[in-house]
Order: C-alpha cells, then structure tokens, then sequence
C-alpha cells in the first residue's frame, strides 16, 4: 500500500494528511470483522485519509474484500490467547507496522472482530481532530486507566507477590479497556518499551489465571506512568459488562439489533459520545445493514 500522501498534488492537502492520516488497526481472531459490508459503508469515500492493518490467527483462510475501502496490510501473526501477553504482542506488532508504514499515520485505532461503528467516518475523525486538551495543546490518547482498588489487587498479584517490582509499584498499577486509540507520540512509546513489557510478559500463576488480563493492564499503566496528561483517561469503544459470562462481555444478537440501541450505546459519561461498541454476533449484520444509512452512519 502506497502512502495516501503519494496520491495528491496540492501541497495544502499533503500536509494535513501527514498530520491526520488514521490508520484503523483491527485485532482479529480468526475472521474478518462479521460485518464487514457496514465497515465498508464506514470507510467509503475517505480511503485518503487512513490505512488498515490486519492481525490474523496465522493458521485462518482470511481474504479482504476486493474494495478500495478495504485496500489494507496483512501484519505476521501469531496465535494469541486469552490471560496471556500474547494480544499485547499482537498490538504491539500491528502499531509498530503502522508507525513503520507511513509517517503520515497520527492516530492509531485498535478493534476486534466484533466491533461496529456508531457513527459515520468523519465523526471519528473530527472527534480524534478536535481534542487537544494535552500539554500544549497536543491531541490525547482515547485509552482508559482505571485504579479501582477493589480490582486491582488481584490482577497486581497475578504473577506472584512483588514480581512487579520495582519497575511497577502497586499504587501506580493501572488497568482499562483493551481497545483505544493512540497518538503517534503514545505508538512509540509503546513500541520502544522495553522496561514494563519485561515483567508484562511474564506467564501468571495457573492458580490467579481468572486475574490474568495483561492486555487491560500493560498500556493504561504505560501511559500513566509516562504521560498521564496526554491521555483523556476514556475508551471510545463501548462494551456491556452487565452480564459477563467467564470474562466475555454481553454479545448482541439480531433481536437486540435497533435505532434506540445504537443511540444508547452511543451515549458517554465523558466528553465525546461512544464511536464503537462490541460484541455484535455475526448473525446481526442484516439487521444493522437495514439501519446502517438511516442511524448509524447518520448524525
């Protein structure tokens, strides 16, 4: 994939697109997003201003959509696994291919498989645009870091009584949402860590797995201990824990498929309103494609 730069003339529309080129990064199991075609009414039109990065399981059959919205890199893969630091290696690969990719990448977006948009692509990029409430008025990261004592306790512990010593002190453990979305400032310091990613990596006892979520814990902590200002502190992607079965969160079905569901889910307990909400079975594309135009593509 050539940089979205190359294709344009005019110096004015160069230079924005090496500031502001969004590259959407997707974490996938072993198929593409269900839903791709309401991801491709998402990506259509704006195909200049992001790239698309695709971790796969190494061992599935997976093809892109021959679509110009769907032009995107395959990145090397391997397996990952749940309360391992596997999906942290697998986010740390699809960052570092991006950063590697085109300089004109700014904003780095990490999905999964089962993620949907909830309003249309200039929404994001407006929203990703207008915060720059960081140190001299620099855009922030969209990641949450939460320190609830009552949760952090066992997940601290999780690889044994003070491994995480002394690079990571208990009061300065953090954890969040595995999904957000990082300035370029925020993906190399991702990438160049090498300090917490040494205990981070670290298997946890058999006998704490069901505190093992390495993924939620390595990059709030990271940010917040390295540039807690230039973070907003929130997620933009909306996930229902209301009744979680065995650390998944609720899944949607078509039947649960609606306008009133999209305009709640949008709704935010922090400055900007949810653009991504998951999990949505594969069995209710039909039903958001009937709504796609009218509601969640529509603001």
């Amino acid at each position: 994939m050539t940089s979205p730069a190359t294709t344009y003339a005019s110096p004015f529309v160069l230079s924005v697109l090496l500031l502001v080129s969004i590259p959407v990064i997707f974490l996938l199991a072993p198929r593409l997003l269900p839903p791709n075609p309401l991801w491709e009414k998402f990506f259509r039109g704006h195909h200049h201003l992001f790239n698309l990065y695709v971790h796969a399981d190494p061992f599935s059959a997976l093809t892109m959509p021959p679509t110009p919205s769907f032009r995107g890199r395959f990145v090397p893969a391997k397996a990952t696994q749940r309360a391992s630091p596997t999906l942290i290696s697998a986010a740390r690969r699809l960052i570092a291919t991006a950063l590697l990719d085109d300089p004109s990448n700014q904003f780095f977006a990490l999905l999964s498989q089962s993620c949907i948009p909830l309003h249309p692509f200039p929404t994001l990029y407006n929203t990703l645009l207008s915060d720059n409430a960081g140190p001299h008025g620099r855009h922030r990261s969209f990641i949450e870091i939460m320190d609830d004592a009552y949760m952090i306790h066992d997940r601290y512990y999780a690889r044994g009584d003070d491994v995480m010593l002394p690079e990571v002190p208990y009061d300065q453990f953090r954890f969040g949402s595995q999904f957000f979305v990082l300035t370029r400032k925020h993906a190399i310091m991702v990438v160049r860590d090498m300090k917490l990613w040494r205990k981070f990596k670290l298997p946890c006892l058999i006998k704490r797995r069901d505190s093992c979520y390495p993924e939620e814990h390595y990059f709030p902590t990271l940010l917040d201990m390295q540039d807690p200002e230039g973070c907003t502190g929130y997620t933009l992607t909306r996930v229902n824990w209301t009744d979680q079965v065995e650390g998944h969160p609720h899944t949607y079905r078509p039947g649960e498929v609606s306008a009133s569901l999209i305009k709640e889910l949008r709704k935010s307990n922090g400055t900007y309103s949810y653009m991504f909400a998951r999990k949505f079975a594969p069995e209710c594309l039909e039903p958001l494609m009937e709504i796609a135009d009218s509601v969640i593509l529509r603001d």
